[in-house]
């Protein structure tokens, strides 16, 4: 209970400044039109119009609280309207990106940690590459694949893995280098191989690295495939929602699709968490 306290607290805070950041914003409409209508405004009556613009500049908590029931609780989930529907398109390019991510990058890893020619050569590279805005290469991707006859799922997957396979490559490569050397001279003392020392040794004292590096690349994968869908004029997902809501000045519609990304990448990082404690409370490590 006590810690639910502060955040409970904190969010009442940022609940309160966005009511006051609306009137602020929104109340220049109001104003423009009660002066061209002649009529004064009180103070009571101002803060009341901005709560319940159509097409705010900034749309109040209750609000977004509405349209996300509308567009979860009302709407049927194959409804176009859906935000469950759309929620699902990203989801999967989400996924698919993020397991080719996360493959590529323990993969990756493994090769980085066994070799010194990987190590040096491919490390640096990996880097650089996420120096590249993704808005700029997203574009690119999409029409290099299109040109190939791939569309749809799989450039959405591909931008996702894109961004979900640095954090696990950089994870891994601390989690199998973790062991200390005494533990490493022990297994060799043991005469075991390479591979016993790779199965026994680096791979358990990884796992606590993997997930927080899971955690990290699921994240940044549902971003990817939100960031997919805007180059291709998509008119399903998340991103689609976010372009209708930019085309018709619906910043409701805009504010509640940025809501249930944020809603689902929660649901995805809490997922990992739960499989984390459960995974390591077998094995007896500390969560």
């Amino acid at each position: 209970m006590r810690s639910l306290l502060p955040v409970a607290t904190v969010s009442m805070f940022v609940i309160a400044l966005w009511y006051v950041m609306a009137v602020v914003m929104n109340s220049a409409w109001t104003l423009d039109q009660a002066k061209r209508s002649g009529v004064e405004l009180s103070f009571s009556e101002i803060v009341f119009d901005t709560m319940e613009q159509e097409r705010p500049r900034l749309p109040s908590p209750h609000q977004v609280a509405l349209e996300l029931w509308d567009a979860t609780i009302d709407k049927k989930i194959t409804s176009r309207r859906s935000l469950v529907f759309h929620g699902w398109v990203t989801l999967s390019a989400t996924l698919l990106g993020f397991l080719i991510g996360s493959l590529l990058g323990v993969l990756l890893a493994v090769s980085i940690v066994h070799s010194r020619v990987m190590d040096m050569g491919v490390m640096p590279w990996a880097i650089a590459s996420q120096t590249i805005p993704i808005l700029a290469l997203a574009p690119m991707i999409i029409v290099i694949l299109n040109s190939v006859g791939l569309s749809g799922l799989i450039p959405k997957a591909i931008i996702s893995a894109y961004l979900s396979f640095f954090p696990v490559v950089v994870g891994m490569v601390s989690g199998f280098r973790s062991p200390e050397f005494m533990q490493q001279d022990l297994m060799r003392t043991y005469n075991a191989t390479a591979w016993q020392v790779f199965w026994k040794l680096r791979v358990p004292a990884s796992l606590p690295f993997l997930f927080t590096s899971l955690k990290i690349g699921i994240a940044a994968s549902l971003v990817g495939a939100i960031v997919g869908e805007l180059p291709t004029g998509a008119v399903a997902g998340l991103g689609a929602r976010l372009l209708a809501g930019s085309y018709y000045g619906q910043t409701t519609q805009i504010w509640a699709a940025l809501f249930s990304a944020a809603i689902l990448a929660a649901m995805l990082v809490g997922t990992i968490g739960m499989l984390q404690r459960v995974t390591l409370a077998r094995m007896g490590m500390d969560r």
